[in-house]
């Protein structure tokens, strides 16, 4: 054994040394690899939030939306027939969400009205005739429009904006006895009146 270099042993402080640098970089390394691995598990996670979300609001947005017809209050009616000097002129709707009851429009909200009429009026009478658009509320009645037909056969057109309040009633008389033919009468709430209290 004399050719072979004399290797002292090494002795265990000197070997214990050497192996903490190693194991503080294994350590660390480990340490390094959870937090990465926390990182990805959290960043899929938020992409498989944020997926759910666009798949959400994408079924949202194809739903169909609610029809305009059922937002709004309106009514149209057509109407041919007989008026008495005077009475209430019998209006039934032909379609529409506003009641009518006993021949009158029922108002169910305060608010601005479209309001739109067109017919011809036929009378007997060689005096002119009136057509009025009545208001009946809860204690007094007064006429909102008025149209006098000078011949018979006439046409009466008339296309406003009426604020009406809720609980009113609208009606149609004339001021002699008479004819009316293809009546066309509609009415819808434009803007209803929010109270702020």
């Amino acid at each position: 054994m004399e050719g072979q270099p004399h290797i002292e042993p090494r002795n265990q402080d000197q070997m214990d040394s050497e192996r903490e640098p190693a194991e503080d970089e294994w350590k660390s390394w480990q340490r390094g690899q959870v937090r990465n691995t926390l990182h990805l598990m959290s960043a899929a996670a938020q992409w498989i939030l944020l997926l759910a979300c666009l798949i959400y609001l994408g079924i949202d947005s194809l739903q169909p939306s609610t029809p305009r017809s059922e937002e709004v209050l309106w009514t149209h009616i057509r109407y041919t027939g007989e008026s008495i000097k005077g009475v209430d002129i019998n209006l039934t709707a032909e379609v529409g969400s506003i009641q009518i009851q006993n021949g009158s429009i029922m108002i169910t909200h305060d608010g601005l009205y479209l309001v739109s009429l067109k017919g011809r009026i036929h009378f007997p009478d060689p005096d002119e005739l009136t057509l009025t658009l009545w208001k009946t509320g809860k204690t007094t009645g007064s006429a909102l429009w008025e149209q006098i037909v000078q011949d018979s056969g006439n046409a009466v057109n008339l296309m406003t904006v009426l604020y009406l309040f809720e609980e009113d009633n609208i009606t149609l008389r004339t001021s002699s006895n008479a004819t009316i033919a293809d009546l066309s009468f509609s009415l819808a709430l434009l803007s209803p009146f929010i109270c702020s209290l």
